[in-house]
């Protein structure tokens, strides 16, 4: 590995370097120490996944279930607590046994022998206490991992639609809260609520071999009234972990549009507003939180006080029957201690209830998430498609984003192999919607698809998508490197097939001026580079894929004239030989096509070359006459 510190021109250069990221580097004097942390970090082979569109557990998402598998595991983290808590529960009877047996009994053999058995108790207890945390720590770490692995796979099985009804933020609270309050669930909380309800049975049979009588008459004069708030306090927590978790996913919700957002924010001066909006649902989950904090600040005070009145009437009984000899110095003691750790794990039990409700809750939340079937899944039996010609029909095709309001109608077209095919028409027409559907975003309510005769609902999802392209009206780019954005679609495509892409599209210049090549760093969401520039990558994207079919939404709608003659001139390279679906607002795209199909209402009413449907006089032709003027008026000003 080489140095660490940037080189100028490097992406993680400071303002000079080229890049003019936000990161400018890391200080020279901490560049050496920052290396040595590199060297020690281990090399992880690459993961082997196994992903399958149609193959997800639909079962009910529980915690039995989820946990079931590692069984054994969990078996043998349960004997480690079993040893660790017999360890621990041991102590208070043999200082009993200290005091009977050697103290009162002015046994000194005795009494050394009882402090060295006590010695081992508490070192066996430790290394068992150590080995439990280290073991449950790797298991629940384990567990977390093959769950945010199964939440992500699960999100991209799911359909578009799910993405457009759902807040980003509200989302990100499956993979982040949810998962972090199942984490605190799985590493401590089951593990130590089976040590305290362990401890506590172990110290209720000690108790009551040590004197019935008296084991009797503070568990009667106790039990019940912790009972009573602890299942006062178990309903109201339910209620206040479950307003909890919505209104963190609230929050986050809100912040992540926010950052998304935040050009428009400033454009308007909205800063304030959604200060004050943000500082209301902020609120909102603080009022959340401080009611759980009530609830808990009403139990953990009011079970303290039921422990100390016990310990006060043990001591009251306990001293009277020493007296009476009916019960020893030692067992009294004994007694006293147990009684002490009696209570402790029931308060220890409850806050942990806290943890077991926040991940209940997320198992809801999971659970909810995981029942959520896609919209548009692959068949079980689906087969690959064979190499496209690229015919594309749609056959009485009926769809509507909602059930009560169509937007294509009985709409049937045919698009043939290697035609550049035009789709026009006003905003909401069903432009877009048409070229969704080809690629397969969303199935017709009625008719069918076809490309090459077959139907895309019979195919694999990765033999149709593969041969299809899409370049969008705003280009999605990832945070990463020039090359890992033009190869996202090909991640195995060497370098001369990347620069093979780079110059058909006319993008080497710009890649060459980053600094770095291809190596050269793009902001997320390629902020870092212009409309036009952005748009090159997305064609050099799709160029490098080598679609048999290729989709242009609006590709050229946002860009200036300069920009929009560069791009073309890329699409006549990366059109050769390919089906094109062309979505334009721009007359100039779409009189390069073959075909014009022009959408209005919901249905095709005008299907022809440019020339064809200039002469029809009908909607493209006033479209075309509009154009001509606002082209005329743009020349003369």
């Amino acid at each position: 590995m080489g140095g660490f510190g940037p080189p100028a021109g490097s992406p993680f250069a400071g303002p000079g370097g080229g890049q003019n990221l936000p990161f400018a580097g890391v200080p020279p004097e901490l560049a050496e120490r920052a290396q040595a942390v590199l060297d020690t970090e281990p090399d992880h082979a690459e993961p082997q996944v196994d992903f399958e569109q149609y193959e997800s557990d639909r079962r009910p998402f529980t915690l039995r279930r989820f946990v079931g598998p590692h069984r054994w595991g969990l078996l043998v983290a349960a004997l480690l607590v079993i040893i660790e808590t017999v360890m621990v529960t041991s102590g208070p009877f043999l200082i009993g046994e200290g005091i009977d047996r050697g103290v009162l009994a002015s046994d000194e053999g005795a009494l050394f022998a009882i402090a060295m058995i006590y010695v081992v108790t508490v070192v066996l207890g430790s290394i068992a206490s150590g080995l439990r945390v280290s073991f449950t720590g790797r298991l629940g770490e384990k567990l977390m991992y093959e769950l945010r692995i199964r939440v992500f796979s699960h999100f991209q099985r799911l359909s578009l639609d799910f993405f457009t009804g759902e807040k980003a933020g509200r989302l990100m609270t499956r993979m982040t809260s949810d998962i972090d309050a199942l984490t605190a669930l799985f590493q401590e909380g089951l593990v130590n609520m089976f040590v305290q309800a362990l401890t506590l049975f172990i110290i209720t049979v000690v108790m009551f071999l040590v004197n019935p009588m008296l084991a009797g008459a503070m568990i009667v004069g106790s039990v019940p009234i912790m009972l009573a708030l602890t299942l006062w306090f178990r309903g109201a927590s339910d209620r206040g972990y479950t307003v909890v978790r919505d209104r963190i996913a609230d929050v986050l919700a809100d912040l992540q549009e926010n950052i998304a957002g935040v050009r428009v924010i400033a454009t308007h001066n909205r800063r304030r507003h959604n200060v004050v909006h943000h500082t209301n649902v902020v609120g909102e989950y603080r009022t959340a939180n401080d009611y759980t904090a009530r609830i808990g600040a009403i139990y953990s005070p009011a079970t303290e006080f039921v422990g100390y009145i016990a310990q006060g009437l043990l001591l009251l009984i306990g001293g009277w029957m020493v007296s009476d000899g009916q019960l020893t110095l030692g067992e009294l003691t004994s007694f006293f201690l147990y009684l002490t750790m009696f209570f402790a794990p029931i308060q220890q039990l409850v806050q942990l209830y806290n943890t077991y409700q926040q991940g209940q809750a997320a198992i809801a939340k999971l659970r909810d998430l995981f029942a959520t079937a896609p919209s548009v899944e692959q068949a079980v039996d689906a087969v690959p498609l064979p190499p496209m010609r690229g015919e594309i029909e749609l056959d009485h095709v009926t769809f509507g984003y909602t059930s009560d309001t169509p937007v294509l109608t009985d709409v049937s077209l045919t698009i043939a192999a290697g035609e550049t095919f035009a789709l026009v028409g006003e905003t909401g027409a069903g432009k877009s919607t048409i070229a969704k559907l080809v690629t397969r975003f969303y199935d017709p309510q009625a008719g069918a698809v076809r490309i090459d005769g077959h139907d895309v609902r019979e195919v694999t999802f990765e033999s149709l998508r593969s041969q299809i392209g899409v370049v969008p009206q705003e280009p999605f780019l990832f945070g990463g490197t020039v090359r890992d954005n033009i190869t996202f679609a090909r991640p195995d495509a060497d370098d001369e097939e990347v620069w093979e892409a780079c110059v058909a599209t006319g993008i080497d210049d710009l890649v060459e001026r980053q600094g770095n090549g291809l190596d050269s760093v793009i902001h997320e969401r390629g902020a870092s580079l212009s409309s036009g520039e952005r748009q090159l990558l997305a064609l050099a994207r799709a160029f490098l894929a080598r679609p048999r079919v290729l989709v242009l939404d609006e590709a050229t709608s946002n860009l200036d004239l300069r920009s929009e003659t560069q791009i073309e001139r890329a699409l006549d390279r990366l059109l050769e030989g390919r089906t094109a679906i062309i979505i334009a607002h721009r007359l100039a795209t779409a009189m390069r096509a073959d075909r014009i199909a022009v959408v209005h209402a919901g249905g095709i009413v005008e299907l022809g070359s440019h020339d064809e449907l200039v002469q029809l006089g009908g909607h493209y032709a006033a479209m075309y006459a509009t154009w001509q003027a606002h082209s005329a008026g743009e020349s003369v000003s």
